[in-house]
């Protein structure tokens, strides 16, 4: 097995795979290069000499510049490597074209899903309980209780979800709460809605029947406490009315085209460039290719790589909104006294990343090559089949959040460190590295670390799909579904493209 992986030919580092120790003598690209400090596995080493203030290269573009002169050998990080990044910039559009990836003409992929009345396809049959406001979180929860009765085979669950909000909120951020609530509600993986409210709070039923617009309504209910003299008997009957009607759906061959992925992020190494998020890439090329949909979120891990989103947008339109998406989130931070680059995160720079823009450089990767066609506010249902853009911070459980709220069925998440959470879909955890998916294994559902030790892209892929639409189908279940999912996680004090 190679000891460092050089990513790109533009590189002026490369990855190491496993720990190095200070003096040994390993081989780059065909040169031999002594090794100056011990360098943690997933954390970079100078192949060349670099310049103080000289840019440092990685997957073909700067991650920031040296803060001193470096020779090769050096171990590369924190202490001598910065960002470049800083205020807002302007942009050029400069499209460019990317080779459309084909399917194999000999394999049609297809799950079993729910097909639901407006065409769209769930992959889970739940009946969802979304409290309007956090007074009645309680009450949710003891109609769930209550309902577990009503599951059957053809039923997936029943859940209450809990969030502190919907009182006393005002302007944008009682907008953004309910957006996210109405897009949550419009989810094809709920067979049954129950809207619970309590009657005097700022986000009023009516406004959310306003937001929900057309909605099958045998497939949703709404209950205001204070109108009910048993809310939690009224609740139970409804919810039962809702189960009868989730129930007469049952799982249909669906093709790959009913798919909506969202992609996220989180506990991010030196690895997760190089294997779990070009992996999770090649089946958003998949994905898109069959005319399914993918979601790409967490803006402010595309600083540093937003142009080539941009310069991937399917028009002049696009490219405009991609722009306003990453400039007013960096004045979102600015608006706060925060600096644009404080990401990565501690345990980010423990796994090897330095600055954002190698953070960035790699998150980007999860989208891999589709075309950019549109881009969504927070809370907006997506529109366009292909790769969209979603307005979210990177904060995990906010924007996995969002990513169920704007129509994903599932979540591919990739980790370098592992994470438990889970959100009201399915979210799949994919570790950059075997060491992490050994050592997790209750948390992780697939290893890409595997691309470290020989296997292909190619084949590792076509499994990893093969294992996603077993997912979709209901033949085996995500780990992290195992866990709680009850707890809702909304943006706050956002920003409004």
């Amino acid at each position: 097995m190679e000891q460092l992986i050089k990513i790109h030919p533009a590189d002026n580092v490369a990855v190491a795979i496993s720990a190095l120790k200070q003096g040994e003598t390993v081989v780059v690209s065909g040169k031999s290069i002594v090794v100056q400090n011990d360098i943690p596995a997933g954390h970079k080493m100078a192949i060349v000499p670099i310049a103080m203030d000289e840019d440092v290269i990685k997957y073909g573009f700067p991650i920031g510049q040296a803060k001193r002169n470096v020779q090769p050998g050096e171990w590369l990080h924190t202490h001598n490597v910065k960002s470049k990044l800083g205020d807002l910039l302007e942009y050029r559009y400069e499209p460019q074209k990317a080779p459309a990836w084909q399917p194999a003409a000999d394999h049609v992929h297809t799950f079993q899903g729910y097909e639901r009345s407006d065409g769209r396809v769930g992959i889970r049959n739940e009946v969802w309980i979304i409290p309007t406001v956090g007074c009645v979180n309680a009450i949710a929860r003891e109609i769930e209780k209550r309902a577990q009765a009503f599951v059957n085979p053809h039923i997936d669950g029943i859940y209450a979800y809990s969030h502190p909000y919907g009182c006393s909120q005002l302007g944008d951020d009682l907008r953004d709460t309910q957006k996210y609530l109405a897009g949550l509600a419009q989810n094809p993986n709920a067979g049954g809605i129950l809207l619970l409210g309590l009657g005097c709070e700022n986000n009023k039923m009516e406004a959310m029947r306003q937001l929900l617009g057309d909605v099958d309504e045998a497939g949703i209910r709404f209950l205001i406490c204070q109108e009910a003299e048993d809310e939690i008997a009224e609740g139970v009957r409804l919810v039962k009315e809702l189960a009868a009607h989730a129930a007469k759906t049952k799982r249909t061959r669906q093709p790959l085209a009913k798919l909506c992925i969202g992609v996220k992020c989180g506990g991010s190494d030196g690895f997760s460039g190089l294997t779990a998020n070009p992996l999770v890439g090649s089946i958003v090329n998949r994905v898109t290719a069959a005319g399914g949909t993918a979601l790409l979120t967490e803006v402010p891990e595309m600083f540093g790589a937003e142009t080539l989103l941009m310069n991937r947008c399917k028009n002049e339109a696009v490219f405009q909104k991609t722009v306003r998406l990453i400039n007013d989130f960096k004045t979102y931070f600015q608006r706060h006294g925060e600096k644009i680059n404080e990401n990565p995160s501690p345990g980010n720079k423990a796994g090897g990343i330095t600055t954002l823009e190698d953070k960035s450089l790699g998150c980007v990767q999860k989208g891999g090559i589709a075309p950019v066609e549109d881009v969504l506010a927070y809370g907006e249902r997506v529109k366009e089949t292909g790769l969209s853009l979603l307005q979210a911070p990177g904060n995990d459980l906010v924007s996995s959040n969002a990513l169920a709220a704007s129509g994903a069925q599932l979540v591919l998440f990739t980790t370098g460190r592992g994470t438990p959470f889970s959100c009201p879909v399915p979210t799949l955890k994919i570790a950059s590295n075997g060491r992490l998916a050994s050592f997790k294994a209750d948390w992780i559902d697939f290893n890409a670390g595997r691309l470290l030790t020989g296997e292909s892209m190619e084949t590792l892929s076509e499994e990893f799909l093969e294992f996603i639409l077993d997912v979709a189908s209901g033949t085996c279940h995500t780990k992290s579904e195992s866990l709680d999912k009850h707890e809702l996680a909304i943006f706050k004090d956002g920003v409004t493209l």
